[in-house]
């Protein structure tokens, strides 16, 4: 397989869901401003869409959106417990957070990573993401991990997504509990290594 990725964004959280599955892989970098592959190539021709993260499988088949590719990659290895059985009520948890994830934090943080804007504006999306993570931090005050007793797919999607939070102006201390869950599951082996192999400091 092939993960197309670009350092620090979205596609980490596939490339630590791929460490933690013990999946042989390749990694290629995408430049977002050119839409480019490390090999020169037009990456809107891997997704049409161009943006990361990308899997091409090992029959050539190519598979976009990070929610699929976590899914995809936890059901390849069923004893790393990326995720609970298909069917079954934790695995419905485990969707669910994805969907909240991406439709509640993930696109909330866009607009606080680009330059520029109205800084009223930012305030305002700092405000509703505080909201957010607010409700995050409450659920993972008595528990180690978003679903169940085992780090999951949905673990390695709200790690990449906290890591964002410097960049974007907002502070973790307002909720030591993320606070610390980030700094907890960064220790992972697999984080350390995906981290390492996309350059990423601190």
């Amino acid at each position: 397989m092939k993960l197309y990725y670009s350092p620090g964004a979205c596609s980490l959280a596939s490339h630590i869901a791929l460490l933690e599955a013990g999946l042989p892989f390749t990694a290629d970098r995408v430049d977002m401003r050119s839409r480019q592959t490390s090999d020169g190539r037009d990456f809107t021709t891997v997704n049409p869409n161009g943006y990361v993260p990308s899997l091409e499988l090992d029959n050539g088949e190519i598979l976009n959106e990070g929610q699929a590719i976590l899914q995809y990659i936890a059901d390849r290895s069923p004893g790393a417990q990326l995720a609970p059985p298909a069917g079954s009520m934790p695995r419905y948890r485990l969707i669910e957070w994805l969907s909240f994830i991406s439709s509640e934090l993930h696109k909330g943080f866009g607009p606080l990573l680009r330059p520029g804007g109205p800084e009223d504006t930012k305030v305002s999306i700092r405000d509703k993401l505080g909201l957010r993570l607010g409700y995050v931090a409450r659920h993972l005050a008595s528990r180690q991990y978003l679903v169940g007793d085992h780090f999951t797919v949905a673990d390695a999607y709200l790690y990449t997504i906290l890591t964002w939070t410097r960049i974007a102006g907002i502070d973790l201390s307002a909720w030591p509990v993320l606070a610390a869950y980030r700094e907890r599951i960064q220790q992972r082996p697999a984080v350390q290594a995906a981290r390492a192999a996309e350059g990423l400091k601190g």
